[in-house]
């Protein structure tokens, strides 16, 4: 792959240029510098890419499930042997640190392992003589052409979520990655089809709005699935659904963490930290609101400042950076204006990160951001309410633990709540009782394993199936039931003849 221009992957071919000469640039988040340029796609070079697509699926679907599987087990052990540079290149264009980053590879390399599966995941059911002479079965087929629009945050991880499972189920994909850190993309394509994925089944377009919106009102797209903001999965969903087609998009989030009084107060000072500010606050399972409820507030607020002010900010290649810099500048400025609007609202910063000491010595130039921690923030203050994305921690005291659950139940999201306690039955019925999908008890961020599904509730997810695990491959595929009668064989002789006009019913 060339260092200075990212290409799209089409049918196998790398492509060096955008049809209307649209560039984006690529930056080292650590140095602010533009290391690379990426094409920006027309509307005609997406439905060049759809085209190409949909003459791929054709052929694809009709493989057999033991291709697809070998073929994603040849690209499972190809990522494992690859690992380090898909890190080095996360690295490289979103700024987090390497062991983040082969983290980052090391959860979606879990929905491929998942996908290997597809023969057992794809196995219908058959019922017998559910009428006088008469079988039923079930099958599930794929939907054509899938299409991904994938954040920036995780630009392995993601589209690793998406494209194994619809690929496996026998379509094909097109992704559309984030064009600020789109090079971990390209790698995962091009070993792909080093493990055998025939040309087209898998194509990579980069783009920006113009992009998008041609893939989510192309004709030929059977299936959106996107990652990002809540006002564009908003945007995204009615746009795919009034054009027909199956849609899941997940939005954002204000992930809570309540802390009761007979938590292990270590314990969840250590999660707090670790979920709060991992990957410097860029992710959409993080924890950004501490809730302390009783008296434990000032306990566990020391504690949390303890360990945040020992917390090392840096360039994601040293070894002793706990946190990188955010993905842009102009996000870095976002984000530091919610620390500013968060003092003026009354907050107290007990932890100010807004000019930290950088290791690595790129310092100057770099979108950095160190970790803030807020107490008695009260619920109608901005850093409260938003999704801030970034090092940014609040704290909010409640007298109860009904009245922490109010309070998640309250934000219009619902994507992961966590629960820190020794008490069974108070962890019991918060399970029962709080509105959110992804539930943690003494685990900070609830993200679950490939075989089970992710997605949130609320304005945290846009349509009705989460990504991967089974209702990824229900997502991706279309459920059809076939009734046979056969009759009675030639030489046993032939049923009577007869018309009957009434609603058919079961004898």
């Amino acid at each position: 792959m060339a260092d200075d221009l990212i290409h799209h992957w089409h049918r196998g071919n790398a492509w060096t240029g955008a049809e209307g000469g649209r560039v984006g640039d690529v930056f080292d988040p650590a140095t602010g510098a533009v290391t690379r340029t990426v094409p920006l796609a027309s509307a005609a070079e997406v439905d060049d890419v759809v085209a190409a697509a949909v003459a791929a699926a054709a052929e694809w679907r009709s493989s057999s499930l033991t291709k697809r599987a070998k073929t994603m087990f040849a690209f499972r052990e190809l990522i494992v042997r690859h690992t380090d540079e898909i890190a080095a290149l996360i690295t490289s264009e979103h700024g987090k640190v390497l062991d983040d980053a082969r983290g980052e590879v090391a959860r979606g390399l879990e929905v491929v392992e998942f996908a290997c599966g597809i023969p057992h995941l794809l196995k219908g059911s058959h019922s017998e003589s559910v009428s006088t002479g008469t079988d039923s079965h079930s099958v599930r087929q794929p939907v054509g052409v899938a299409a991904g629009i994938t954040p920036f945050n995780f630009p392995a991880m993601v589209p690793l979520w998406m494209f194994p499972i619809a690929i496996a189920c026998g379509n094909a994909f097109v992704l559309k990655p984030s064009e600020r850190d789109p090079s971990a993309s390209v790698r995962l394509a091009e070993l792909f089809t080093e493990a055998g994925l025939p040309d087209g089944v898998l194509s990579v377009v980069h783009g920006d709005r113009e992009a998008v919106d041609a893939l989510l009102t192309h004709p030929s797209v059977g299936a959106v699935s996107f990652v990002g903001s809540t006002p564009i999965a908003r945007h995204v969903f009615e746009t795919a659904a009034t054009s027909g087609k199956r849609v899941q998009a997940l939005g954002g989030a204000k992930n809570h963490m309540v802390v009761l009084a007979d938590a292990d107060l270590d314990a969840a000072a250590d999660a707090a930290v670790s979920a709060g500010y991992g990957s410097a606050g860029e992710r959409c399972m993080a924890i950004s609101v501490v809730v302390a409820v009783d008296a434990i507030a000032d306990e566990l607020v020391a504690k949390i400042a303890e360990r945040t002010r020992t917390l090392r900010v840096g360039v994601g290649t040293e070894p002793d950076s706990d946190l990188g810099p955010l993905i842009t500048g102009a996000h870095r400025d976002r984000v530091a204006g919610y620390v500013e609007a968060g003092i003026a609202a009354g907050a107290e910063l007990v932890v100010d990160g807004r000019h930290p000491e950088v290791a690595g010595g790129a310092a100057g130039e770099g979108f950095f951001l160190g970790p803030c921690l807020f107490d008695r923030v009260d619920p109608s203050m901005t850093i409260y309410t938003d999704e801030i994305f970034g090092p940014v921690l609040s704290v909010v005291r409640a007298p109860s633990l009904a009245d922490a659950v109010s309070l998640v139940n309250a934000s219009p999201y619902g994507n992961g709540v966590a629960l820190f306690t020794r008490d069974g039955a108070a962890a019991r019925w918060f399970e029962a009782e709080v509105e959110v999908g992804m539930v943690g008890i003494n685990v900070p961020i609830p993200v679950p394993m490939a075989f089970y599904s992710f997605g949130g509730w609320g304005q945290s997810l846009f349509g009705d199936t989460h990504v991967h695990g089974p209702e990824g491959v229900s997502f991706y595929t279309r459920g059809k039931v076939v009734t046979t009668r056969w009759g009675v064989p030639a030489e046993l002789g032939t049923a009577p003849s007869s018309l009957d006009l009434h609603f058919p019913t079961n004898r």
